[in-house]
């Protein structure tokens, strides 16, 4: 059901100061940002008042590999926890799949925990396009999501 990993998500504090360092410090490309708000971004985050600036960066010349997304939490502010490699933690890793929908039944179907039903997104102003997605989570709590093409 699930074909390719589409990005990994990491949450980050200050979205400067990240942006930077993936790609002035590792060489990754700069793709462009966004930001998330309103229902459907509440519903996706399980958050009121959700507002999120996610950017995107992308391999280099010397590294092939899924994007990596930045999520800033700009609304409501969020604490700021230490990582530990002690502990088991990861923003996401988004899978591409067909039919979102029969997904998230599978899912429900086997007891996996969804924040939301699937969400639709249209990101065409930014140039990313339109899509639609769920976030759910790992038999750990780790937070991982599916997301479908939604043609222009």
């Amino acid at each position: 059901m699930l074909s390719e990993v589409m990005h990994i998500g990491i949450t980050v504090s200050d979205m400067e100061r990240s942006i930077s360092f993936y790609r002035d410090v590792l060489g990754l490309d700069y793709q462009g940002e966004l930001i998330m708000e309103g229902p459907e971004t509440d519903a996706l985050f399980r958050c009121t008042g959700c507002k999120v600036r996610v950017a995107y960066l992308n391999g280099s010349s010397e590294l092939f590999a899924p994007p990596l997304e930045l999520i800033q939490f700009l609304e409501p502010r969020f604490e700021v926890s230490r990582p530990d490699l002690q502990k088991t933690s990861i923003s996401e890793i988004c899978f591409r799949c067909e039919d979102i929908d029969r997904l998230y039944r599978y899912l429900k179907d086997h007891k996996v925990e969804c924040l939301s039903e699937p969400q639709s997104f249209d990101f065409t102003r930014y140039g990313f396009g339109k899509s639609r997605a769920i976030y759910f989570k790992d038999p750990d709590g780790i937070i991982l999501e599916a997301i479908q093409d939604a043609g222009e």
